[in-house]
């Protein structure tokens, strides 16, 4: 027997944690039966259903890194029926990104129908490290970067920064290129890091996560992640 929502994301239906919140909201059925404990135990026989949907069980795993343009969404579906980073992949797999890019941030995205490695790679104390190119509209100053260095809390919280340079500072246009590389995935962290020093982040690209690059991949370009990368990425589970 398995844990359910371990069972529903080794489906490809989604995260685990995606699962468990399905559970706690009472939307997944075994065998026609509501379920909402968290750690409930199926068999491979059982019937499951998530959202009115059943699920199959074991599909083949499948591993994407993509170079997301900007103007792409990061969810799977839009109201607004807008592109989806899902439409650039060629697959009939069910996949999902793991984490989010803004609508107008560029750069390195995974997608997978692999939960378990969506989990690990999306757990805090895991810190899967993440790099981004940023571009501020102003010079940032010796006290700005003083403070960076320092840490920057956000809600009550540090911003975990292993990393941070200037690239460029641009007096001419007014503009700072920096570098910083964090070991979190708050929403719109970067952006609101830059924010809580006057500095507006023009544009954004995420260049790696963790050992992963873009190297050979054009804006919108996409390939499959290799075996090797894959057990190196599970590697990352404290």
């Amino acid at each position: 027997m398995e844990r359910l929502q371990k069972v529903i994301a080794n489906s490809g239906f989604c995260s685990r944690r995606k699962a468990e919140e399905f559970i706690k909201e009472g939307k997944v059925k075994v065998n026609g039966k509501v379920i909402t404990e968290l750690g409930t135990k199926v068999e491979y026989s059982d019937d499951i259903m998530v959202n009115n949907t059943h699920i199959t069980k074991e599909e083949q795993k499948v591993y994407y890194l993509l170079n997301k343009p900007r103007g792409v969404i990061s969810t799977t579906s839009d109201d607004k029926n807008r592109k989806s980073i899902v439409d650039l992949i060629n697959t009939d797999k069910r996949i999902y990104p793991i984490g989010r890019l803004d609508y107008d941030t560029t750069g390195l995205i995974i997608l997978t129908n692999d939960g378990e490695l969506a989990n690990i790679l999306m757990h805090p104390k895991n810190e899967c490290s993440k790099t981004y190119v940023a571009k501020l509209e102003g010079i940032l100053s010796k006290e700005d970067i003083l403070a960076i260095k320092k840490g920057i809390v956000i809600d009550n919280r540090k911003v975990d920064i292993v990393n941070f340079k200037v690239r460029k500072k641009d007096m001419l246009k007014n503009t700072t290129l920096v570098e910083i590389t964090i070991n979190e995935g708050r929403n719109h962290i970067v952006k609101r890091l830059f924010s809580s020093l006057k500095h507006e982040v023009i544009k954004l690209t995420r260049t790696s996560y963790s050992f992963l690059t873009l190297d050979g991949l054009k804006s919108g370009d996409y390939r499959n992640l290799s075996i090797k990368e894959v057990k190196k990425l599970y590697s990352l589970k404290k």
